[in-house]
């Protein structure tokens, strides 16, 4: 059986969407970090780190944290949501590590600076901006001429930017000029797995 231990975040997200979209059994774990209970020593025996997500894997043994690491191991498990043939398998794995080491800190940073600093920073406001303008750019460029980061193919690339792009969407980061991505972003959120794993374990109401 599988476990996966989340919240509602946009990291969160990546690894409920991937689980329903391949429609096998799992256990969801509320994990209410406003409640302080990342920090449970019981959740963090499975991540010393105690960020969420968290997926167990009680039939190999296998525990992991980092939303990139869990699509990849669902993937691999099932055979589905990874091209097989390159190049398309390695487009995959590029947009999901841009997704990751760029996008995601970025978004980050700048939902950090702009909603929680306590003390206002106009210049760290303006610089996560441009950044995070550019990387919407760069997300454009890619789905000028594919509808999805892999090519034809739907894949863990797409649901790992999706989970961002979602909390983006919902405070307000607006994307709309960006033609192509604004038509991929409705396209990902109108998949029935989507819709459902973004309500678990419940909806997000903020950043």
């Amino acid at each position: 059986m599988l476990h996966l231990y989340s919240d509602s975040s946009p990291n969160g997200f990546k690894a409920s969407i991937a689980l329903e979209e391949l429609a096998i059994p799992y256990q969801l774990h509320h994990v209410r970090i406003d409640a302080g209970e990342h920090r449970h020593p019981a959740f963090l025996a499975l991540n010393p780190h105690g960020r969420i997500p968290v997926l167990q894997d009680s039939e190999t043994g296998v525990v992991l944290f980092e939303s990139s690491a869990i699509l990849l191991y669902l993937a691999e498990k099932t055979g589905r949501l990874l091209p097989t043939e390159p190049p398309a398998r390695w487009e995959a794995i590029k947009w999901l590590q841009f997704q990751a080491a760029s996008v995601e800190p970025l978004l980050g940073q700048r939902v950090h600076f702009e909603l929680f600093a306590t003390e206002a920073m106009p210049a760290a406001v303006a610089r996560y901006r441009r950044l995070t303008e550019e990387a919407f750019g760069v997300l454009d460029d890619a789905l000028a001429n594919r509808p999805y980061f892999a090519g034809e193919d739907y894949s863990i690339a797409d649901i790992a930017h999706f989970g961002w792009l979602h909390i983006a969407q919902i405070i307000a980061f607006d994307f709309q000029q960006y033609r192509h991505l604004s038509a991929w972003f409705a396209r990902v959120a109108a998949r029935p797995a989507v819709r459902k794993g973004i309500t678990l374990p419940e909806p997000a109401t903020g950043a």
